[in-house]
């Protein structure tokens, strides 16, 4: 009687574990432990207002959450600043995207992604100097790949309100009205 309820349990977990195998359960390719916090909240924002709500975040979950948040914001203009808290001309540029962030709130929205890059340099440099909206942790540079970043620190993409990626400017902004220009030009019209 115990073999056959052992067997019956362990038919039970091969079950499960051969279904999970199948649909990615809780694994980065499907997504889901990629997009949720440790107790299980969804960490994915549907508008720039909850987006906000994860302001100075330095998430994790790699190209899969990336993507995730990007296809639940669609409807909305997305803004992207690859930057590390070594590079100075990401230094420079930061507070035009919190300033920028800030005066867009619930029109546009602003994702950071911190590539090549220390996690506890990164939440430091977070720490010092707050912006409205969360990054993603991106220490391969895989994240950035996906708008042509990575070559170039520090660099800014641009999706459309459809999602599509428009513009990516690698380098520095000068100025902030120089970036109100270009988010202008290629997210918001």
């Amino acid at each position: 009687m115990k073999t056959r309820r052992t067997l019956s349990g362990l038919a039970v977990v091969a079950a499960i574990s051969l279904l999970c195998g199948l649909s990615a359960c809780g694994s980065s390719a499907g997504g889901a432990s990629s997009v949720t916090d440790e107790g299980g909240a969804s960490l994915i924002a549907t508008s720039p207002t909850e987006l906000a709500q994860q302001a100075g975040e330095l998430r994790s979950g790699g190209v899969d959450a990336f993507k995730a948040q990007l296809a639940a914001l669609k409807g909305v203009p997305v803004v992207v600043n690859q930057w590390a808290s070594w590079c100075g001309p990401c230094r420079y540029e930061f507070p035009f995207f919190a300033s920028q962030a800030t005066k867009l709130a619930g029109k546009v929205a602003f994702i950071g992604v911190d590539s090549k890059d220390s996690s506890d340099d990164a939440k430091a440099f977070l720490k010092a100097n707050p912006v409205p909206y969360p990054s993603f942790e991106d220490q391969d540079g895989q994240i950035a790949r996906l708008f042509r970043g990575g070559r170039a620190f520090p660099t800014t993409a641009f999706y459309d309100a459809n999602g599509k990626l428009t513009e990516s400017y690698a380098g520095s902004y000068p100025t902030e009205a120089k970036l109100a220009e270009d988010i202008k030009r290629y997210a918001t019209q």
